[in-house]
């Protein structure tokens, strides 16, 4: 049986979803990009980053958990909206060692490439310039924990997609990080380089060795198309 179609708008634009359907969800059906950056189809979402936040029915809420309903109202195009996510992405990037000139992950990088989305050419706080340590004990994996954004991405695809649980949170508040489980090192894990969760780190905190700056400049992800434009009509 076919789920029922639930019609709601966004900015003003009529969208037609499915019962169930999360706003950002049926936003991508419909062809409207709203930035995310711990969001990604497979895993479960829980809203951490706040950058897909919009007003629904006047009214704050994530996106990628916010089920849509009939006659809601979602505004994702305002300027306060907007003005809120640049806020978070200059915080993300100055929280950690996002230096993109000098980074593997350059022209790959959600976060460098939803902070172009949004009109940030450099961010307007002060860098933090943390020096949390460094794992590179593995022969093909890299973890830099000084550029996470704390995502949970890969805590998620380790743990439900590659059944392996390598990473985990530790501390609280601004000590937050990732680390891996067990307070061992990446080289005493299970993890593969063929594992899916190499793959989904949106920032170059989890790299693969030996393949940093393999692409030339042009032919990235993101140097042709900006983020979101396989949704986006």
């Amino acid at each position: 049986m076919s789920k029922k179609i639930v019609t709601f708008t966004i900015d003003g634009e009529e969208i037609k979803g499915k019962l169930g359907q999360t706003i950002m969800e049926a936003a991508d059906e419909a062809g409207v990009y709203i930035p995310r950056l711990c969001y990604l189809k497979g895993l479960t979402p829980h809203g951490s980053c706040r950058v897909c936040v919009v007003n629904v029915n006047g009214r704050s809420q994530t996106s990628c958990t916010q089920p849509i309903t009939e006659g809601m109202v979602v505004e994702n195009d305002t300027a306060d909206i907007q003005g809120m996510r640049r806020d978070l992405v200059d915080m993300l990037f100055v929280e950690g060692n996002h230096i993109c000139p000098s980074c593997e992950k350059s022209g790959n990088c959600e976060l460098q490439a939803v902070a172009y989305k949004l009109g940030i050419t450099a961010p307007k706080y002060p860098f933090q310039f943390p020096r949390r340590e460094m794992d590179a004990t593995h022969p093909d994996i890299f973890l830099d924990r000084n550029r996470c954004i704390l995502c949970a991405r890969c805590v998620e695809a380790s743990r439900d997609l590659d059944g392996k649980t390598v990473f985990e949170f530790v501390n609280r508040g601004p000590h937050k990080e990732i680390a891996i489980n067990s307070d061992a090192n990446l080289a005493d894990t299970k993890i593969d380089i063929k594992d899916k969760v190499v793959d989904v780190c949106p920032v170059g905190s989890i790299l693969k060795k030996r393949v940093g700056f393999s692409v030339p400049v042009g032919k990235r992800n993101f140097d042709k198309n900006p983020i979101g434009a396989e949704i986006e009509k």
